[in-house]
């Protein structure tokens, strides 16, 4: 006969629970994966809801298990269709389903096994065994109730099955059996109590074993408060001393699960309710916790609700039936504010307890018991909130189910996660240093201490020991990679082999074993597992699955401003979300993925919103600042220092006094808080959030918080810029160059400041939005400043200045208006002064673009009149000849003004480049202008030459004298001074263009100018009299703005007498129209 101990040895209960507690996991996954997917029309097969397939699922739903497919061909014709596209579609699913039966198959056999084995189960001695049979039984059972809550599970497995059929001729083996256990399950829970009616020695038992743990934990936070719990301040004395106990394991197993074990455990095996107190009192606190339990993710269980239904069904319950509703009345009126006061107690206890490691991390080698403690505390908290905020109870106080708080506890919570992972070095060197120098030795001492010790029991304590012994500090600090997971398995092992009745070596005859061991595994983890141990204290990956919930807690910190320095805890929390998934479903790994990026985007959008609106809000405040001390606030300064020493006139009644500058900055308490008190205080709250961590990752993204605020920061910045401009294209009003720049030095000098808070680029920002605004639409396709000044310019400057409504003016380097009968909406020399000219720049391409459309028309007159022109060159020293030939060109009038208007745009542009200096000086014209020019054809030249002498003879009827009013402006009336701009420009372009010898050109077109102007000196007529010293001088300017042509080669062709008579006449004429 087989000895208990080798029957220990060859059932492999360890290994089985391990694996089966994996696969039950990856299966009840997939059950909810189905349920999830089979609840969306839009996922769901096609085949459920399809009218042709209606009959057939009517029919399998009536008839199920047992489909007819040769009696009732004519319903399932549907499927008859479509058999090869349903065989493909419902293959995934029938074997899930087949999965579960496997399941249900090996846990029916390993439970049964266990029982044979008459196993004991308590927590605080063979945790790992006892936790891993528990979790079975509720993994087991949660899987059932899964399956149960699919409504489609009988039409995905029957329609499969018919399918199969139709195209095999045989039904799928495993479909009889499939099809009965699905049958069975309609009603889950009286299946699974009679299945684990053999099995309830052993559950009661395990769950038992709680009796100790699950009340201790199960304190409030008064109690909490009185032992100081997560003090390391209340003992200074003992703050050195290791954080152990002798159940270490349970310090910090969540408390939603031992809940569960309890609820679920005393569901199935409930005939100890009514024979034993001790199972009452745990299953009534377990009751009196809370109303819903979670079978998976957002699967939840109402747990009075469920209870109370199986008992109803029950003779001999009607007491515990009134235990249930006293404990559920109990929940409703007590629960929200104890849960309440809880998280309130850790949220102080989690912060002191960051504050000190944070400053002393080498407290986490002795403490690192109090962390996990305090991340499993903090966990159990926010999971029961969250499953209870999604169903809010009918209570007097429904706040207490809301906590605008809760930032500030997942933020601690997350910082205690960061401080074990940066420091893991320093739990590495004290955790080792506690296994080979005291774990090791009272292990040992254990050992030899033994009365009975069976070889393959000594073999594995034996290693324990060695292995233990063999650690060497030198291991932490050469960067050695520790794995313990073998060591662990073998306590597993040696806890199902000690573990079972009749054992020669039984292990609750030795509890200083299980005590040393359970913290031994504990030391390991945190030399090779520190982040299993965080995902069992931490994982709060099921906000994943209650979006509504996750959104609406990071909404409530949004509206808290003590909050606001949180907030990045949510978009943390988002890397947990990955935690969730099993490699058995990895269909729904994309859906998760997505769905943890954009709650991580969109919080961190919120946040980057909110901050870009707070320091957009302290600049146009300093903006406004800026604004009072411009020149042009001066004038009533300089007024009221002047009238200083006059008599003190009363000020009118209501007449607002004036404040000065800088009066906001002074205040007699301190206390006062001001609005840019207020927007700074939140600008550093919200920028600490964003400053916590320079990234993190969730699903293999890369996420940088700050990123986020630059992004904003880049759409709200252009928006306000273009808001500056101010432009009204109904009244063609626009903000001034100089003060647009004002505002916009204001608002980059404030942005600067945002350094101070946070780790930004600002330079790349504000290079960024400028950049954009020098194209016609910015990266989110808006109009850009570049686009309303062009068409301001175009459509108000420039079209007035077309028109000698305003003037070009050389010597003041700026264009004015012209005196007028008519209102002037807005002061020429405003918007074209050297101070905010640097901004026009990118305007200067649109213009460029004008001046090719003025310029395409212009070639296109010289094209139709080429013929007229080359006997005009030919003839231009036959007087007659030229009379004859200058009437033969009807549209000379119309190409001197295109040329006027050129000039015009090219000596506005001058202004512009001139402004700029050596910046940008000589880099856009030449480029844009030639490059339209470049596809004249060679006889262009000609043509232009031709044109040129056609414009200058013209000038002879059409340019008026200068200015009169204004002498200094050395500009006429008309702007036809800015001809010779337009002349030089243009010629050197052509000319480049066909690579020709440009002052060879010039040479000649001076040498046709003079021969015309001479012959006008000649002609006593008495319009060409009057404008003859005019267009001398106009022949002066095109030498003197000419790089090419110089006074020597014009004195060789025109007497510069002529030039002295005509200065003399022209300022003669201007003194006496002066006078």
């Amino acid at each position: 006969s087989t000895t208990p101990g080798a029957m220990a040895y060859q059932q492999k209960l360890a290994e089985k629970l391990t694996v089966l507690n994996e696969r039950g996991r990856g299966v009840l996954i997939r059950m909810k994966h189905i349920k999830t997917v089979c609840s969306d029309p839009q996922l769901k097969p096609s085949f459920l809801t399809e009218k042709a397939m209606e009959p057939a699922v009517k029919y399998i739903n009536k008839k199920f298990p047992n489909i007819d497919l040769r009696g009732n061909i004519q319903n399932l014709s549907g499927v008859q269709k479509q058999k090869s596209e349903i065989l493909v579609a419902l293959t995934s699913y029938y074997y899930s389903f087949i999965d579960v039966m496997e399941f249900r198959d090996h846990v029916y056999e390993l439970l049964n096994t266990i029982d044979a084995c008459q196993c004991f189960f308590n927590i605080t001695v063979n945790f790992d065994f006892t936790k891993s049979y528990l979790d079975l039984i509720v993994t087991y059972t949660s899987v059932i109730m899964m399956l149960s809550r699919i409504d489609d599970r009988k039409v995905l497995t029957a329609m499969y099955n018919c399918a199969h059929e139709m195209s095999n001729g045989n039904s799928d083996p495993s479909y009889p059996r499939l099809g009965q256990m699905i049958l069975e399950y309609d009603h889950p829970w009286k299946k699974l109590t009679e299945e684990f009616g053999p099995h309830t020695k052993s559950v009661t038992g395990a769950v038992l074993s709680l009796h100790m743990v699950y009340p201790r934990r199960n304190l409030g936070a008064e109690q909490w408060r009185s032992a100081q719990l997560l003090s390391l301040l209340s003992v200074p004395a003992d703050m050195l001393s290791p954080a152990c106990c002798e159940t270490m394991p349970c310090e910090y197993l969540p408390m939603e699960v031992m809940e569960r074990w309890i609820i679920l455990g005393f569901l199935l095996c409930h005939s100890s309710l009514n024979t034993n107190q001790a199972s009452q009192d745990l299953w009534k606190m377990a009751l009196r916790s809370g109303l819903y339990i979670t079978l998976i993710r957002d699967e939840t269980i109402n747990i009075h609700k469920v209870t109370e239904d199986y008992f109803d069904t029950l003779k001999g319950y009607s007491k515990r039936i009134a235990d249930i509703k006293e404990c559920r009345e109990h929940v409703i009126v007590n629960c929200g504010a104890i849960h309440k006061e809880k998280r309130q107690f850790l949220r102080n206890a989690i912060k002191e307890l960051c504050k000190i490691l944070e400053d002393e991390p080498g407290l986490l080698g002795p403490k690192a018991l109090y962390v996990c403690m305090a991340l499993a505390f903090s966990r159990d908290e926010v999971l029961w909130l969250v499953r209870h905020s999604e169903n809010v109870p009918k209570t007097k106080t429904p706040e207490d189910y809301i906590d605008s708080q809760l930032a500030e506890l997942l933020f601690y919570t997350e910082k205690l996660k960061t401080l074990m992972c940066r420091h893991s070095r320093v739990l590495q060197r004290y955790h080792l240093q506690y296994l080979a120098q005291f774990d090791a030795l009272a292990l040992n001492d254990t050992i030899q201490n033994m009365n009975v010790c069976p070889e393959e029991e000594s073999v594995l304590m034996t290693s324990f020991v060695s292995t233990l012994s063999a650690l060497t500090v030198k291991q932490v600090e050469n960067g050695e990679e520790f794995d313990f997971r073998a060591l662990r398995l073998d306590w597993l092992r040696l806890q199902a082999y000690t573990s079972m009745a009749k054992a020669p070596l039984c292990l609750k005859d030795y509890p200083d074993l299980a005590k040393i061991m359970n913290m031994t595994e504990f030391h390991t983890k945190m030399m090779d597992d520190i982040d299993g141990v965080l995902r069992e204290t931490s994982d709060l990956s099921i906000l994943c699955f209650y979006p509504r919930v996750f959104e609406k807690m990071f909404s409530q910190g949004c509206e808290d401003v003590l909050m606001q320095r949180y907030l990045i805890a949510f978009p943390l929390v988002c890397s947990h979300f990955n935690q969730c998934t099993h490699q058995m479903c990895p269909e729904e790994m994309d859906a998760i993925e997505k769905r943890s990026l954009r709650f991580c985007v969109t919080f961190l959008e919120e946040i980057a919103k909110q901050t870009c609106s707070i320091v957009l809000e302290i600049c146009a405040e300093q903006c406004n600042l800026d604004d009072q001390l411009l020149p042009k606030h001066c004038a009533h300064t300089i007024s009221t220092a002047r009238n200083k020493k006059q008599k003190k006139q009363v000020p009118k009644k209501g007449e607002v006094q004036r404040e000065k500058p800088g009066t906001e900055s002074m205040r007699k308490d301190r206390a006062v808080v001001t609005n840019m008190d207020k927007l700074h205080l939140t600008l550093t709250e919200l920028c600490s959030s964003l400053n916590y961590c320079n990234h993190f990752t969730v699903w293999d993204h890369v996420i940088i918080p700050p990123e986020y605020l630059l992004s904003q920061l880049e759409i709200n910045l252009a928006k306000v810029i273009v808001r500056m401009a101010n432009y009204n294209k109904a009244t063609h009003e626009i903000t001034r160059p100089s003060d647009l720049l004002a505002g916009i030095k204001a608002y980059t000098s404030s942005l600067y400041t945002l350094s101070r808070y946070l780790s930004v680029d600002v330079t790349r920002l504000v290079k960024s939005v400028l950049l954009q605004q020098t194209q016609p639409l910015d990266s989110q396709g808006d109009q850009t400043i570049t686009t309303l000044y062009t068409s301001w310019y175009l459509e108000g400057l420039l079209r007035q200045a077309s028109s000698a409504l305003i003037i070009h003016c050389p010597t003041m380097h700026c264009f004015v208006n012209q005196p007028n009968e008519n209102e002037t909406r807005f002061k020429a020399e405003e918007y074209s002064d050297v101070s905010g000219e640097n901004l026009l720049l990118p305007f200067t391409i649109s213009w460029s673009n004008n001046e090719q459309t003025l310029h395409t028309e212009c070639r296109k007159l010289v094209i139709d009149n080429m013929d007229v022109l080359v006997q005009i060159r030919s003839n231009f020293d036959k007087p007659e000849a030229m009379t004859n030939l200058q009437s033969r060109l009807p549209a000379s009038e119309n190409v001197l003004k295109r040329m006027t208007i050129i000039g015009v745009i090219l000596s506005f542009r001058a202004m512009i480049q001139a402004a700029l200096g050596d910046v940008l000086a000589v880099h856009l014209f030449t480029g844009s202008f030639m490059c339209a020019v470049c596809s004249s054809a060679p006889c262009d030249i000609v043509k232009i030459e031709g044109l040129t002498t056609s414009v200058v003879r013209m000038c002879v009827l059409k340019v008026s004298h200068f200015h009169c009013n204004f002498l200094s402006l050395t500009g006429h009336h008309n702007n036809i001074h800015c001809l010779a701009t337009a002349i030089n420009q243009l010629s050197a372009a052509m000319f480049t263009a066909q690579n020709k010898n440009i002052e060879q050109h010039l040479k000649e077109f001076l040498f046709v100018a003079s021969s015309t102007l001479l012959q006008l000196g000649q002609n006593v007529e008495r319009t060409d009299s009057k404008n003859r010293d005019s267009i001398y001088l106009l022949l002066h300017m095109i030498v003197e703005e000419s790089p090419f042509l110089s006074q020597d080669m014009l004195e060789k062709c025109f007497p510069y007498a002529l030039l002295r008579n005509a200065y003399r006449d022209v300022y003669k004429s201007s003194i006496i129209t002066l006078g």
